[in-house]
Parts: structure tokens; C-alpha cells; sequence
């Protein structure tokens, strides 16, 4: 599903947070939307939605007119429409890579709905030294796994947000 509201019975439990970062390349400007149903309730019966509406117009000023006017371009059909064009480059982009490192003879994950690949590193090889290898042999940037945190050790993580050309490079120099 595209939202978590497409669950049955979502909207007594679930808030829905999402931005523009990736879908649409506003990874600078910062604009999102929350969804918090009337059905979502506390457990006195009042509604979520009038203390979350409450906190936010209380805690922030909003996002500026020029900002959620390119928002709202992105969601009429010729923005709909180059969104889609950018994420299936992109999409590719990731499939070039994902293919590359499994014809290395990696386990890679991901790559296949995100612009991501996750790439499994053999038993005891740091993701840092695995990224200052790369780096240093092939010269290609990829992202040691440690940075996500404990579980992202023994992983790197490839990014697919590249000219075409330079995936194609980075893909070959590997």
C-alpha cells in the first residue's frame, strides 16, 4: 500500500507522516504533510487530531508560500508526470548498481523500490574499511553501513541519485 490508511482499521490507530525530500528532490527545502484521522483518538475520547493541530500551529510557522507552491506543482499531472520520469531513472540508476555488486558476488539488498542498495559485506569486514578500500582502489564513494547505526555495520550502502554516466563509471571501476 501507498498509505498506511489502505489497512483496515488504520485510521483508529495510525498517523501518517511523509515529505516531498525524496519523492520530488526537496531534500533541501523541507516540506511534508501529516494525516491524523478524526477516528484516532485518545483514550478519553478526545480527538488526537485537535492537540496534534494544537502543538504544530503552537511550535512552527509553517512552510513559506513560494515552498507549498512548488508542492502543489509537483502534484498536478506535468509534475506528477516528471516525478514519475525522476524516479524511474533513478530506479535505474539502482538496478545498475544492485546488478554490478551481485556480479561482484554480494547478497545486495533493496535497489528495487528505493534509489538505495545495501550491499553485504563477507563476516567481519567493517564497513569502513570497506568504504576507505573502495574509495582508495576504484575511487567510487559508497557509505560504510556503521553510519546508520549498529545494525548497518557489515554493510554499505550504494546511492542511485547520480548522473547516468557516472553510475555506469562507478559500476565499471568496481
Amino acid at each position: 500500500p501507498k498509505s498506511i490508511f489502505e489497512i483496515d482499521g488504520a485510521r483508529e490507530v495510525a498517523i501518517e507522516c511523509n515529505s516531498f525530500s525524496k519523492y520530488a528532490g526537496f531534500t533541501g527545502v523541507r516540506l511534508g504533510w501529516t494525516v491524523v484521522p478524526d477516528e484516532l483518538t485518545f483514550a478519553d475520547g478526545t480527538l488526537v487530531r485537535d492537540d496534534f493541530n494544537r502543538v504544530m500551529t503552537t511550535a512552527f510557522n509553517g512552510a513559506s508560500n513560494i515552498v507549498q507552491g512548488g508542492g502543489l506543482a509537483c502534484l498536478d499531472d506535468e509534475g506528477l508526470g516528471e516525478i514519475n520520469t525522476l524516479i524511474d531513472y533513478y530506479l535505474e540508476n539502482a538496478k545498475l548498481l544492485k546488478n554490478a555488486m551481485e556480479e561482484l558476488g554480494y547478497d545486495v539488498y533493496g535497489g528495487t523500490d528505493a534509489p538505495y542498495v545495501f550491499v553485504k559485506l563477507p563476516e567481519g569486514k567493517s564497513s569502513w574499511d570497506t568504504f576507505s578500500e573502495i574509495l582508495e582502489k576504484a575511487q567510487v564513494v559508497t557509505i560504510p553501513g556503521a553510519g546508520f547505526g549498529p545494525g548497518g555495520e557489515g554493510y554499505l550502502r550504494l546511492s542511485a541519485f547520480a548522473p547516468r554516466d557516472t553510475v555506469i563509471e562507478a559500476c565499471e571501476r568496481l
